[in-house]
C-alpha cells in the first residue's frame, strides 16, 4: 500500500506563478543556468541553482552558495512572492504539450515506502549528484522540486481528480517553451480522505524521473531522524514532495546517443562489425525508428537503418531493452564503451532536441550518432516490478515538471507549514 499524504504547501502568489515556475535544476549546465536566470529575478532557478548568484569561478558547492538559496527562499516568502496555505491539501497539476495533457496529483510520499520498495526505482543514482541536492534540501529546509512518480491507472482516482478539476484553477499559464500549466486545489476533509484511502489500495508507485531528487530527499529524512531521536513519525521530514501520474497518460521520448570516435576502426571495418548483429540499410533520409529493435545511425554524413537480428533479441526485461541491445552488442564490444555512466567518449541527447541535434554533434565533435526507439511505460514498469535496473539514460520524459510551484517544508512553522 502506498502512503500518499496531503501537505501544507508553500506556493507562488497567482500573479507571479508564471514567472516563478522553472525547469528542473538538472537540465542546465552551469553556464546555461546562469544565462537562464539573467533578467529573471523571480525565476525559481535562482534558488534551485544558487551558484548563479556568485562569480563564475566561485565554488558552486560552498556553504555560502547553499546559504544563499535558503536566504532567497525565506525572502520570497516574506515579501509575498510565495504564500503558505493554512490547511493540508492535495493539488492537481496538469501539463499540456503539443496537444497532449497529463494530469497528476501533487502530494507527499513516505521515505519508508522508498526504503521498503513500495516506491520502485529503475535507475541507479550517483553519489556526487546526490550530495548537492542533499545539501540543498537540508539547508533550505525544503523540497523545492517534485519527484515525478507514476502509478498504474485507477478509475476511482481518475474520478476524484476530475471532480477537483471542475473548480477554477489556482494557476493557468503557458511557459516560454509552449507547455501549458494548470493547477487546482483538492481540499476538504472528505475529498482528502478518499484520495489517501485510494492510494492505500495501490500496491506500488514508480519513479519515472527524479531518482536523484528522491534519493537525496530520503537521505535528508534519515538524517533528520538521527538528529531527532524522539520523533513521532508525524514530522514533515518523513515525506518528500512528488507528483503522481497515471501510467496511461505518460509519454517517454527516446534518449539518443553520440560517440566521439570509432575505437580505432575505419568506416568499413566498423560497418562490417555492426553487420554481425544488426542488418544495416543505407537511407537517403534521417532515421527516426518506428518500432522496437530499430535504430538510426548517422556516420560520415550518411544515415543507416539498423535492425537487431533475432538471435540477439530476448524477452529479458532489461537485456531486451533497445538501449541494452545497442550497449551490449555495439557500443560495448565494438566502440569500447564499457561503462556509459563514466566514459567521456559517449554523450546522451534527449529526444526533445530531435535528429537535427544529432547531425549537429556529428558535424561538430562526434564520429557517430544513434537515434533510438523510445522505451515504453510497460517496459519501465516491468523492469521496476522485477526489482531490476535499466541501463543509464534509458528514458526521457516530457514535459518536465516545473520547480517552484509547490514547496514542502521539512519542519512545521507557526503558520502550519
Amino acid at each position: 500500500m502506498a502512503v500518499v499524504k496531503p501537505f501544507y504547501c508553500i506556493r507562488p502568489a497567482a500573479g507571479v506563478a508564471a514567472r516563478v515556475a522553472a525547469l528542473p535544476y538538472d537540465v542546465y549546465s552551469r553556464a546555461e543556468a546562469r544565462e537562464a536566470v539573467a533578467g529573471k529575478e523571480l525565476s525559481f532557478l535562482n534558488i534551485d541553482r544558487p551558484e548563479t548568484q556568485f562569480p563564475e569561478d566561485a565554488d558552486m558547492y560552498s556553504d555560502e552558495v547553499y546559504a544563499r538559496a535558503r536566504r532567497m527562499l525565506d525572502e520570497r516568502i516574506e515579501d509575498g512572492t510565495f504564500l503558505e496555505d493554512p490547511e493540508e491539501c492535495y493539488y492537481i497539476y496538469q501539463l499540456t504539450m503539443d496537444g497532449r495533457s497529463q494530469t497528476g496529483l501533487v502530494a507527499c510520499c513516505s521515505i519508508d515506502d522508498y526504503l521498503s520498495g513500495t516506491i520502485k526505482k529503475h535507475e541507479n543514482t550517483r553519489e556526487e549528484k546526490e550530495r548537492d541536492r542533499i545539501r540543498h534540501v537540508d539547508v533550505t529546509n525544503a523540497h523545492t522540486g517534485p519527484v515525478f512518480l507514476a502509478y498504474r491507472a485507477d478509475r476511482d482516482l481518475d474520478r476524484m481528480v476530475s471532480r477537483a478539476m471542475e473548480e477554477e484553477p489556482l494557476y493557468d499559464f503557458v511557459s516560454e517553451d509552449g507547455v501549458g500549466h494548470k493547477v487546482w486545489k483538492l481540499a476538504g476533509a472528505q475529498a482528502v480522505k478518499e484520495v489517501e484511502q485510494a492510494f492505500a489500495a495501490i500496491p506500488a508507485t514508480y519513479i519515472a524521473d527524479g531518482h536523484h531528487r528522491a534519493a537525496s530527499a530520503v537521505k535528508v529524512g534519515l538524517k533528520r531522524r538521527a538528529e531527532n531521536p524522539g520523533y513521532t513519525g508525524e514530522e514533515p521530514f518523513h515525506h518528500f514532495l512528488a507528483v503522481l501520474f497515471p501510467d496511461d497518460q505518460l509519454k517517454i521520448l527516446p534518449y539518443n546517443r553520440v560517440v566521439k570516435d570509432l575505437n580505432g576502426l575505419d568506416k568499413n571495418q566498423f560497418l562490417d562489425r555492426v553487420g554481425e548483429n544488426f542488418t544495416v540499410e543505407k537511407s537517403e533520409t534521417s532515421i527516426s525508428p518506428t518500432a522496437k529493435g530499430q535504430f538510426g545511425m548517422l556516420l560520415d554524413g550518411c544515415w543507416y537503418r539498423l535492425t537487431a537480428k533475432p538471435r540477439i533479441c530476448t524477452p529479458d526485461p532489461v537485456a531486451g531493452l533497445d538501449v541494452s541491445l545497442l550497449q551490449d552488442h555495439l557500443l560495448g564490444p565494438i566502440l569500447g564503451i564499457g561503462d556509459p555512466r563514466t566514459d567521456k567518449r559517449i554523450d546522451f541527447i534527449g529526444g526533445i532536441r530531435g535528429l537535427k541535434e544529432l547531425e549537429r554533434r556529428v558535424n561538430l565533435d562526434m564520429a557517430v550518432a544513434f537515434s533510438m526507439y523510445p522505451t515504453s511505460m510497460d517496459e519501465l514498469l516491468s523492469v521496476a516490478d522485477a526489482g531490476l535496473l535499466m541501463p543509464p539514460k534509458s528514458t526521457w520524459f516530457e514535459p518536465k515538471l516545473r520547480s517552484g510551484i509547490f514547496i514542502h517544508r521539512l519542519t512545521n512553522t507557526s503558520k502550519g507549514v
